[in-house]
């Protein structure tokens, strides 16, 4: 079992989990939130994370990117801790159970009406996303894509389509938080692909940072942490309703620590502890980002 929750890659789960809490508290600001939509949208959002890092650890392996020179925690695989079919099958059940959880988020939300199949059409791919990650032929992270993936779902998909899922409603100004968690799990990939760069360079796997370089890389993610902060804030400034909702800048220390981190980093082999200090420093800032949202709604 022990094999399994390592290649579940729990440390991720938070990022799957911020875009549902944030979605749902700019809801519940807009005077509409429902337990059962915030329960399921959140289920399906940590399988399609779990199915997203299965199948990531399966094709990392089978394109010979994880090897013995991989930095970084060792994966299920690669090690030998599971085979190769029993991981398909793996995806297989994950991904079923995903569709089962999006499909009953999706009838709860809506019924038996014509956005209920625009939802679905929206599920399903998110789940050609999570696996075609690095997963089967010509996989879209090997093709330096991945940052624009994690900035659609994690993001405006993620924040957007769980606010609509509450509300039945589309509203704009939503848009900020949403592309600005965005922005801020994409620096949660661009840390883990800086601190990749040397191998992923050598097996052909074509990141946006190895695309970039270590230095413009380091200009990039410090345009994302800064530009996902800006857009929280130009929400809660435009919205404002009470000091509870600049609660959430108690977790800009801890961004800008991890920021200031990679910056001076001199050997990116050495990031790997960034990766959950931006990854917790994120969920925090969501936590308490939809606290403030919470409490003054």
């Amino acid at each position: 079992m022990k094999h399994w929750l390592h290649a579940f890659r729990l440390r991720t789960l938070p990022l799957a989990v911020s875009s549902i809490l944030v979605g749902s508290a700019l809801a519940a600001f807009r005077g509409a939130f429902h337990w059962i939509v915030f329960t399921l949208a959140l289920v399906t959002a940590i399988l399609l994370q779990v199915l997203s890092n299965l199948a990531n650890d399966l094709g990392d392996h089978e394109h010979g990117t994880d090897d013995h020179e991989r930095v970084g925690p060792q994966r299920a695989v690669q090690s030998g801790a599971i085979t190769p079919d029993r991981m398909k099958r793996a995806l297989w059940i994950c991904g079923a159970s995903a569709l089962i959880s999006g499909v009953a988020l999706t009838l709860v939300a809506f019924g038996t009406t014509l956005t209920t199949l625009v939802f679905l059409g929206i599920g399903l791919l998110a789940i050609a996303a999570a696996v075609r990650y690095t997963y089967g032929g010509r996989p879209y992270g090997y093709a330096g894509l991945g940052d624009i993936s994690v900035l659609l779902f994690f993001g405006i998909v993620g924040v957007m389509g769980t606010f609509y899922l509450h509300t039945g409603s589309w509203w704009t100004p939503a848009m900020l938080p949403a592309i600005g968690f965005g922005l801020l799990a994409t620096g949660v990939l661009n840390t883990n692909n800086l601190r990749d760069i040397v191998n992923d360079g050598a097996k052909g796997k074509r990141t946006l940072a190895v695309r970039l370089g270590v230095e413009r890389d380091k200009v990039y993610h410090a345009l994302l942490i800064l530009g996902g902060l800006a857009c929280v804030v130009a929400f809660t400034a435009f919205h404002f309703r009470g000091m509870a909702q600049w609660g959430f800048l108690i977790a800009t220390p801890m961004l800008a620590s991890q920021m200031k981190r990679v910056l001076q980093n001199l050997d990116p082999h050495t990031l790997d502890p960034e990766l959950k200090r931006l990854a917790l420093g994120t969920f925090l800032c969501a936590i308490t980002f939809s606290l403030g949202l919470w409490l003054v709604r």
